[in-house]
Order: structure tokens, then C-alpha cells, then sequence
């Protein structure tokens, strides 16, 4: 990247008024060394050198539990997008509030009957109801008045969740216990009372835990190391990884706390980008600075299963160097993750997966996987856009296929990424006042889901950025 495409970067993220750094403090974790955990077969194992830590830590932006209300607070966004956004959101939990179970086991949750299958299991689990629900929490809390009654549907909400506590800080019964703890981290955190709180901090203690790191006797070397996934019978990846540095965001935990440092060097190991990443697939890859699915195993991709080439890059003409394809909502949560472990904009990570995301910049497809994930995508590109405090994107030419050519390309016009979301999402609202996926994958055609990560989209979009 040559120097004026920085300065661009630069002055879109706001660096001259960027938090003032902290200096990195070394806290390595006090676990003896230990014998590889019998649950992880050494043969899935890949060795290489570890991506580089950041010379400083950066305080991202605080994490935002209110959407404030009235068009002053968003002086950047069109007025008639403001509105229609307010409205979306009010009909989207007017949804909600009817698909709430009423009583029962399961009385205040949302999808108590929707069932999930990790990527990497074939079988189906325990329903998610859990997890959905804490997102769906978030949601009615996060456009709560402070001091106001809260509303009814998320005091039910909320005594499901504390039902599910085991007052040690699992809320996961045991199945997909990253996906469902982090989801209940975030969900709680917006509740803000002394009643919660508590029930917090042992969660966060207990995500942390469930990292894979030196107490199932990994080194930093090895592509395991930082991530987390579904449970501990399965390998760690991305989407479940930037889940839980969402968790640990949205509850104030530091990024130079050691389970986030743990986290950067897994993030960065997903990165398509020689230098920091000294994986094969990266050796041979685009180097465009997008992101794909897991390193873990070899490297999986849904783009590369997408675009014909198999998961793991296995159906690649014979005589190709196997590389792994970047993809839209990876790519989005891996930019926002080295955001929030303190990565500085000028480091070459950063630089580079904001680059991937002014070559794909689009409101009308996942890119690389087309509709599949829309909703998630939203959500992703919403909370990464936020923290990187831009009020605008300046796309650059899809043609511009690597970070050398990149700082070559001009670019083109910025645009409003917040007016442009908010415009995306309210034309896919139903009469009903849900949204929902036509592609069946990740389970986004259950409105209740898809609807949740809409609301939630919206309310990114809604929050102040720092520069405002």
C-alpha cells in the first residue's frame, strides 16, 4: 500500500483522533505446560510461525447499550432514512413481542423450538433458544429510556435467561457453549442492573475458559491456539471467535486482557495475507486481506465450497496451489476483531481487510456466498463499520485484487454506509414487520432470528460514532 492510500485510511478512521495507545503488557498465562488434550487429534494440528503481536493496544470504542433518540444525535444520516429506521426497529419488535413464548418451560423465549447444527457436526443439538433470546433481549434493551419500566417482553426475556443460569456462569447446558455463552454475555450487558451483573462477570469467566489455548496443552505456534467454536469437541473458527470478543466488548473486558491477545493471534491466522500469516493456503492465496472461515484443520472456507473448490480447497485443479477464498461476513468479523484486541489502523491487518472491504463494499449479497448469511452479514458489517468510526466507505475497484494493487486503484465516490444499510434493510421488511432470508443456511429463514439480527443491524446504525 503506497502512502497516499494510508493517509485515505487513515483520515477515514479517524486516526489523528484515535484513543491515545497503551503500551503492550506481557501476561502470559500462568498454566504449567500440559500434554495436548485427548479431545484434539494431534494430526489436525498445523504448526507455523505465530502472527505478530501489536507493539501497542489501541482502546477501541466503549461499547454503547442505548440507541439515543431524536435527529440531533445523528446528524450524518438522511433524515427520511433517521425515520424510517425508528419505525423499522418498532415494527420489528412489535414482531417479536408476538412470537414471544407466553408460558411454560419456556415462557419469555424467542425460537424455543428451533434446533442448530454446528458446521462441523451432522447431527442436530440441544434448540438455541437460549442464545436467540439474549439476542433478542439486546434488542428491546438497547432502545430502553434510562429509568423507564422496562417493557414487558424483555423482563420475560430476562427471567428465562437467569433461569437458565447455573449460578456458576454456564448458560449453555453443555451444547454450543461458546455460541450460546457469548450470545448471553452481550444480552446481558445491555440490562445494565446490579440483578445481572454479577451474572456477567461469571460468564465472562467462564467464556474465557472455554478458549483453546495452553490449558489443553497448545502452543502459540499451532493453529488452534486463541480461537473458540461451538464446544470443546470440535475445532475453533472465526464466527465463533469474533462472538466471543463481542461478548468481552460488550461487557467492558480490556484488550490487552490475555483471552483477547489469545484471540488476535487466532483472528490473524484467518487473515488471507503473506507476512502475518505463514499458513500454506495464505503462502498461495489472493493476499487480498480478506478473511475465511477457520485456519483450523488445514483452513475451511464456505466461499471456496461455494465457488466449486471444496470446504478445505481439496477440489482445485490438480497442479494449483491450494489457496482459500475470502468471504463478506468473515471478512467483517475478522476487521472488526483486530479492531477490538487493539490493532491500530495503520497496521498492515487493519489496512488490509479495510481494503477487501472497499473492493466488496455491497448491501445486496454476503460476497462470495450470495444470499447465504444475508442477515448475519448485516449484522457483522454493521458493528465493524461502527467501530472503525466511519461515517462514510470511498469503494474501491472490484478489480483491484490485492492490497499491492489496491494502492493502485482510484477510488471512487464515499458513500454513507449507515444511510445505505438502513435503506437495504427496510426494503426487505415484511408487512408483518420481520425480515427473513429466502436461502434456508445458518437457519435465516426463521424470521424470529433473522429479525433479530436486523434490529440489531439497525441499531448500529443508529449509534453515535466517535467523530459525532
Amino acid at each position: 500500500m503506497n502512502s497516499f492510500s494510508f493517509l485515505v485510511f487513515a483520515s477515514l478512521l479517524g486516526l489523528q483522533n484515535a484513543p491515545a495507545a497503551a503500551p503492550v503488557v506481557d501476561q502470559p498465562r500462568a498454566v504449567p505446560p500440559r500434554a495436548l488434550d485427548p479431545r484434539i487429534n494431534p494430526e489436525k494440528i498445523t504448526e507455523s510461525d505465530p502472527p505478530p503481536p501489536p507493539t501497542r493496544i489501541a482502546q477501541p470504542m466503549p461499547p454503547i447499550h442505548r440507541v439515543p433518540l431524536g435527529a440531533a444525535s445523528h446528524p450524518a444520516i438522511a433524515a427520511d432514512r433517521l425515520a424510517g429506521g425508528y419505525v423499522a426497529i418498532a415494527k420489528g419488535l412489535e414482531y417479536l413481542r408476538s412470537r414471544q413464548a407466553q408460558s411454560g418451560a419456556q415462557s419469555g423465549a424467542w425460537l424455543s423450538k428451533g434446533k442448530i447444527a454446528p458446521t462441523n457436526e451432522p447431527f442436530a443439538v440441544e434448540p438455541v433458544a437460549i442464545a436467540v433470546t439474549a439476542l433478542g433481549l439486546k434488542a428491546f434493551m438497547q432502545m430502553q429510556a434510562d429509568g423507564a419500566p422496562r417493557d414487558a417482553a424483555a423482563e420475560r426475556a430476562l427471567s428465562f435467561l437467569l433461569r437458565a443460569h447455573d449460578g456458576k456462569g454456564d448458560f449453555s447446558g453443555g451444547g454450543l457453549a461458546n455460541y450460546v455463552q457469548a450470545s448471553v454475555i452481550s444480552g446481558l450487558a445491555s440490562v445494565r442492573d446490579p440483578a445481572s451483573s454479577e451474572a456477567v462477570r461469571l460468564a465472562v469467566e467462564r467464556l474465557q475458559s472455554m478458549q483453546w489455548d495452553e490449558a489443553e496443552g497448545l502452543t502459540p505456534r499451532q493453529d488452534w491456539y486463541g480461537g473458540a467454536g461451538y464446544g470443546r469437541h470440535g475445532r475453533p473458527d472465526l464466527s465463533n471467535t469474533q462472538l466471543m470478543l463481542d461478548a468481552l466488548h460488550d461487557a467492558g473486558v480490556s484488550p490487552d486482557d490475555p483471552a483477547v491477545q489469545r484471540a488476535l493471534s487466532f483472528v490473524s491466522r484467518t487473515q488471507n495475507l503473506r507476512g502475518s500469516n505463514s499458513a500454506s493456503w495464505a503462502a498461495s492465496g489472493t493476499n487480498d486481506g480478506g478473511f475465511i472461515y477457520t485456519p483450523s484443520n488445514g483452513g475451511e472456507s464456505f466461499a471456496s465450497e461455494t465457488a466449486g473448490e471444496g470446504r478445505h480447497g481439496e477440489l482445485l485443479p490438480e497442479g494449483v496451489a491450494r489457496s482459500l477464498r475470502s468471504y463478506g461476513s468473515m471478512t467483517y468479523a475478522g476487521f472488526k476483531s483486530l479492531l477490538y484486541a487493539g490493532l491500530e489502523p495503520d497496521d498492515p491487518r487493519v489496512r488490509a481487510a479495510f481494503d477487501w472491504i472497499r473492493r466488496n463494499f455491497t448491501f445486496e449479497e454476503n460476497p462470495g456466498l450470495g444470499r447465504q448469511g444475508l442477515y448475519y452479514y448485516y449484522h457483522a458489517m454493521s458493528r465493524a463499520l461502527r467501530a472503525s468510526q466511519q461515517t462514510t466507505i470511498t469503494p474501491l475497484p472490484s478489480t483491484a485484487a490485492s492490497p499491492d494493487s489496491a494502492s493502485e486503484a482510484t477510488p471512487t465516490s464515499p458513500r454513507n454506509w449507515r444511510d445505505e444499510l438502513i435503506a437495504a434493510l427496510m426494503s426487505r421488511q415484511k408487512p408483518d414487520g420481520s425480515w427473513v432470508n429466502d436461502e434456508a443456511r445458518w437457519m435465516e429463514d426463521e424470521p424470529e432470528l433473522t429479525t433479530i439480527y436486523a434490529i440489531l443491524a439497525l441499531q448500529e446504525c443508529l449509534k453515535p460514532l466517535g467523530a459525532e
